[in-house]
């Protein structure tokens, strides 16, 4: 990955941090973005510090303007993009506690607005950027296969998530991986689940080691990953 540059939405925490520290740790240059400023320069400060290669940007994937600002910044720092990680995402209230009976419109409105449409937006606005032999991945879980109890209107975003990345893999040249990382220790789960780092690999793995044409029908999973790694 040494000269590549990464971008990686939802870089301040969780999942996405992991992610921007594996690349790094692999020689990227890693464009780290997310809404809250201090958070993300923090997770570029900790790239850095470890010897790799990072900048912080704000931006928030609900926003097309700033979107377009973030891989324009990519794009001068790295001349091409090598790697998008579309990994922004919010969940509001307690995961596994949200029926879409009773969901708020509020609530189900910014599920979509950021969970799928700031996948659209991220993978729209990167594509003048990337290099020829580029990757994106996006972080689906479960939810194009099955529907677990409970996620509502979180569920039903991350189902159209999956449905935006597919339909870019077959309109556009570009490899996009899906992957499901399983349930992760995150502020999201109450640190209950896998360590972030195993949702890193996977998407380390997913984006560098595969052939293109294993990516177009499947999600990729942790079992995926440890079978062919281990």
């Amino acid at each position: 990955m040494d000269d590549a540059t990464v971008v990686v939405t939802g870089a301040s925490r969780g999942i996405g941090r992991a992610i921007a520290e594996r690349f790094g740790a692999a020689g990227a240059h890693v464009v780290c973005s997310a809404r809250d400023r201090d958070a993300v320069e923090a997770t570029a400060a900790v790239l850095r510090e470890e010897g790799g290669s990072a900048t912080a940007v704000r931006a928030d994937v609900r926003d097309e303007f700033d979107t377009e600002r973030l891989m324009e910044q990519a794009a001068r720092e790295g001349g091409t993009i090598d790697v998008v990680v579309a990994n922004a995402g919010v969940y509001h209230g307690d995961p596994g506690e949200t029926p879409l009976p009773t969901s708020s419109y509020a609530a189900f409105d910014d599920h979509l607005r950021t969970n799928a449409r700031g996948v659209f937006t991220t993978i729209r606005e990167a594509l003048p950027h990337l290099a020829d032999d580029a990757r994106i991945a996006v972080p689906v879980g479960p939810f194009s296969r099955r529907t677990p109890p409970g996620y509502g209107g979180y569920g039903v975003s991350k189902a159209a998530a999956d449905a935006v990345a597919r339909t870019f893999a077959v309109e556009t040249d570009v490899p996009v991986a899906r992957f499901d990382p399983g349930q992760t220790a995150t502020e999201l789960t109450d640190r209950a689940g896998h360590d972030p780092a195993e949702a890193a690999e996977l998407c380390y793995w997913a984006t560098t080691a595969l052939a293109p044409d294993t990516l177009a029908d499947t999600v990729l999973t942790r079992s995926d990953w440890r079978e062919a790694t281990r």
